[in-house]
């Protein structure tokens, strides 16, 4: 380890990353920023993975969205609820233009929408109560429903998932599950075309046309005022070329530092470190539903038991004050806190159960096709604990390394694993994310119009309808509890623990806010 950080504090760079850096404009009004993975897929709509969605922030907007009291705020509409809460009419603000010079209409907005219901749990669920959405006048258009829904707004609004983005209806008409292949929105950056390097690097410039939401900035809400020229996100997977490089001036922000090198940055003038994500993230497994072996219920459950969070955590962070054992899906410090069926989740596992149940279940080897992360921090860890763990219960484990986005394009496909498929994956959400059970993707039930793995669970679709028509608070509780234990149960994923990510940043940013994950409008560079 003195030898690693002899190298960092001496700047050197592997050569790739030196070039890339050497490449960047040296003025002042750009922020050159390294995220947590490089970005290939584009579209919002077909993937949930977090990159894409930060992308998606940058170019395009939303109708309404949360404040940091999740509040729903209006956004690029205003809206109004019926007594009766079955209409909703939204009011377009003066202004709003596509990138490529185009006003923003009511049409473009309903075609957004209704590509969203396609994908989206929350949509999906808005889309069966819909009686009818339509334009009522030049900038007016109403969402009609059959009974009330009134999770409507909070759906539309919830800045991950699947974000509620809109596009132009050019591109809104493409099918949900294909991938749009232009990217004009109306936010407050314009992305730069020609020098989008897929997996490498992204630009993106001002958009001088943007005029911001009325009321103060508060995480996706309000005014994005930019305060700079040009955001650059440039791709360094090796961990001690990002820190040096953003010691030594070459970078602005880093989104996730890997918690053994913060000792690092203590002292280093000219860099701030912070959890900016208050609420912290939550690890997880997908399995796929529709192939053996975890197309059995027994069999899911197995792997379940074999795991460990702690174990999980500790590979993943380190050090504890980053981590917490929870076994509660919706997250620790959430109103939803329930811990119902994560015994052997939080207490260390079980392998002799696990074993004793794999033989119940008449496994017969079949191979496990665990897709292995390479190049994103807080995503290598998992999947080599997860592999030995299921190893030491019995299972068979091809544990496939590739990089993330080669993972986010495979696990969309319904292929058998012997054939270009998968049976495991590893992710991580913000709890924001998660702690809602109408928000939690992962608990769609809805077979192929599910989340990747595409559980058929009427019993989940059934606990959400409930938990939608529940009047108050106290009623919520009780559905989301039996939520908790179904899932656990039914293992429609595995639950791994609560953990804290903190950011690097140059002391010349000013402005950067504790949002869920970076923005970076209301940011100003100066010249330190």
């Amino acid at each position: 380890m003195t030898s690693i950080w002899r190298n960092l504090r001496t700047g050197i760079l592997g050569a790739t990353a030196m070039a890339l850096v050497s490449a960047l404009p040296a003025a002042a009004e750009t922020i050159t920023a390294v995220m947590h993975s490089g970005l290939r897929v584009m579209d919002p709509v077909i993937t949930t993975a977090h990159i894409t969605r930060d992308n998606a922030f940058m170019i395009f907007d939303t109708l309404v969205a949360v404040n940091s009291d999740f509040e729903v705020k209006p956004q690029m509409a205003n809206f109004e609820v019926s007594d009766d809460g079955l209409t909703y009419t939204f009011t377009l603000r003066d202004g709003l233009k596509w990138h490529d010079g185009g006003e923003v209409t009511p049409a473009d907005c309903i075609a957004s929408i209704k590509r969203w219901m396609v994908r989206d749990g929350g949509g999906q669920m808005i889309s069966d109560r819909m009686e009818s959405l339509e334009a009522t006048g030049d900038k007016t258009f109403a969402l009609k429903l059959k009974e009330p829904f009134p999770y409507t707004l909070q759906a539309m609004a919830k800045p991950s998932g699947l974000a509620l983005f809109m596009m132009p209806e050019r591109i809104a008409n493409t099918p949900a599950d294909q991938a749009i292949t232009e990217y004009i929105g109306s936010g407050p950056f314009k992305f730069v075309t020609d020098e989008f390097q897929p997996g490498v690097k992204v630009v993106y410039e001002k958009n001088e046309d943007y005029v911001p939401a009325p009321g103060p900035q508060s995480w996706f809400s309000g005014a994005k005022v930019v305060k700079v020229d040009r955001v650059e996100w440039v791709t360094m997977p090796d961990a001690q070329t990002t820190l040096n490089a953003l010691m030594n001036g070459e970078v602005d922000f880093v989104e996730a530092v890997p918690v053994d090198l913060l000792p690092l940055l203590d002292g280093i003038d000219g860099v701030n470190v912070e959890v900016l994500q208050k609420l912290g993230a939550v690890t997880i497994g997908r399995m796929n539903f529709l192939h053996p072996p975890f197309d059995n219920p027994k069999i899911r459950k197995a792997a379940l038991m074999a795991m460990s969070q702690k174990d999980v955590l500790t590979a993943l962070i380190g050090n504890p004050d980053y981590f917490k054992v929870c076994g509660a899906i919706f997250g620790c410090g959430t109103p939803y806190e329930f811990t119902d069926g994560s015994e052997t989740l939080t207490s260390g596992g079980d392998i002799e159960g696990a074993k004793k149940l794999l033989a119940e279940a008449g496994y017969d080897g079949t191979p496990i096709v665990l897709m292995q992360p390479t190049d994103v921090v807080t995503l290598t860890a998992q999947p080599i604990v997860a592999a030995q763990a299921l190893r030491n219960a019995g299972f068979n484990v091809d544990l496939q390394p590739m990089d993330w986005q080669t993972l986010v394009t495979r696990r969309a496909s319904q292929a058998a694993p012997a054939d270009g498929g998968w049976n495991i994956f590893f992710t991580n959400w913000i709890v924001p994310e998660v702690s809602n059970p109408l928000a939690n993707i992962m608990l769609n039930g809805r077979g192929d119009k599910a989340w990747f793995g595409w559980p058929n669970d009427p019993e989940i679709e059934a606990l959400l309808g409930e938990f939608a028509a529940a009047a108050d608070l106290d009623s919520q509780k009780m559905v989301a509890q039996k939520i908790q234990a179904h899932v656990m149960d039914n293992v429609n994923y595995i639950h791994l623990g609560q953990y804290f990510s903190p950011s690097g940043w140059s002391s010349k940013l000013e402005g950067v806010s504790a949002t869920p994950f970076p923005v970076f409008w209301g940011i100003e560079k100066t010249e330190g």
